[in-house]
């Protein structure tokens, strides 16, 4: 069974329900028109579904998509979306178990497919609410997943100036002070415009440009530190490096004479060890961060609880600061799953005398559940987005007021 509720333009998103109870399809295209959306197509059925994202029409935004039916279970369905490369986003549906959803959603992810999250049944219409909030925010809106970069045209970029620094504030939890900031590459192309660090960054690794790329990140975030230095703010500047820039020996004497060059404080430097991939030698990298150590730099291990940053690598590697991956802090307070994760990451770096770090804050319950687990540090697009330098001023001035207003909910 398939039906279609009014039309009201072009420019109005266009969704796509599926459950095998007609009553669900019903409520939720209801809930839905109550909240301006009525460009909807409801089906009772995964083929049939399938049949309307495959069509010629206009594209499909959103897909609500019951998890348990016959036939062509949800999972099933999205497999076939994945077969039609459907760029829009989904919401799970479902009355399953906490554990089964989460799985669920991480596997969509891993088909890069958005997912805004899940409705448990009963649908709350307030939960609907929460996540057309977030997709109408355009936080997970479609069409995010590009193809990654030709090799040459990444080298070329290198050499010739093309790469940019961003830089996301990091403030303190108990104040509000901003304590540095993280330093986040960007391409800028001259045709395509900004490109984000997901389409070139993995194919530098791949392909033995990493190196060049993270000296010339280097070279920048120190040249701005000193400026910022220079200008009276002190900040602590946190630079990415790849697991393959860490077997190179000749790294940490690169970055001990980049700083020495610019007159920055080694201690005021913190390197994040991004580990996208296992560590292959760990004589390499332990000789590596270990010298780093030893000359004052700060190491952080980033997105901890995800890939390979794991509790060995705490217990091998001389770690100052634990960086909790953002996705267990987005809202971990109501999550039965992620919330505890996040509270034994927080005094995993308490008993272990490392300075937690929270990514991904987007909001203001996130800021006050960080605060009340004694989280040391945050960032996120709650406090700031990552930005161009020049920009950085503007925002300390607007910070001021709103650290103020947070602190005091």
């Amino acid at each position: 069974m398939t039906f279609d509720s009014t039309v009201v333009g072009e420019s109005s998103p266009r969704i796509l329900i599926l459950d095998d109870e007609l009553f669900m399809l019903k409520l939720l295209n209801h809930m839905l028109g109550m909240r301006g959306y009525t460009n909807v197509t409801v089906c009772e059925g995964a083929r049939l579904a399938l049949g309307k994202v495959g069509d010629h029409g206009a594209p499909i935004d959103l897909i609500l998509c019951d998890l348990n039916m016959p036939d062509i279970d949800g999972l099933e369905f999205v497999r076939g979306l994945v077969d039609r490369q459907y760029k829009g986003s989904v919401v799970l549906v479902s009355g399953a178990d906490e554990r089964v959803l989460q799985a669920a959603a991480t596997l969509v992810r891993a088909h890069s497919i958005s997912v805004l999250g899940y409705l448990r049944k009963p649908v709350s219409p307030q939960a609907l609410t929460d996540l057309l909030g977030k997709w109408t925010r355009g936080s997970e809106r479609p069409g995010r997943n590009q193809p990654l970069r030709d090799p040459q045209e990444v080298r070329f970029a290198i050499a010739s100036g093309e790469l940019v620094n961003y830089y996301q504030p990091k403030v303190d939890l108990v104040n509000g002070h901003v304590v540095g900031v993280e330093t986040l590459v960007r391409w800028e192309h001259p045709r395509d415009g900004i490109i984000m660090p997901d389409q070139f960054i993995c194919v530098a690794e791949e392909h033995g440009l990493i190196g060049d790329l993270t000296r010339a990140v280097t070279r920048e975030a120190l040249n701005q530190s000193r400026s910022w230095v220079d200008a009276g703010l002190n900040f602590e500047v946190a630079i990415n490096v790849s697991m393959d820039n860490l077997t190179s020996r000749d790294f940490s004497d690169f970055l001990v004479r980049q700083t020495a060059l610019e007159r920055v404080d080694p201690r005021s430097v913190v390197v994040e060890v991004t580990e996208s991939r296992l560590m292959q030698d760990l004589r390499a990298t332990l000789e590596v961060l270990t010298r780093l150590r030893l000359k004052g730099f700060r190491l952080s291990i980033d997105d901890f609880g995800t890939g390979h940053s794991s509790l060995a690598q705490l217990r091998d590697l001389p770690f100052t600061e634990l960086k909790v991956d953002r996705g267990f802090v987005r809202g971990a307070r109501d999550n039965q799953i992620i919330r505890p994760i996040l509270e034994g990451s927080v005094g995993i770096a308490r008993r272990l005398g490392l300075q937690s770090v929270a990514e991904g804050v987007e909001t203001e319950e996130d800021w006050h559940l960080l605060r009340e687990l004694g989280c040391d540090l945050a960032q996120g697009y709650c406090i700031g987005r990552p930005m161009p330098s020049q920009e950085l001023q503007d925002w300390l001035d607007s910070w001021r007021s709103r650290s103020v207003a947070l602190l005091a909910s």
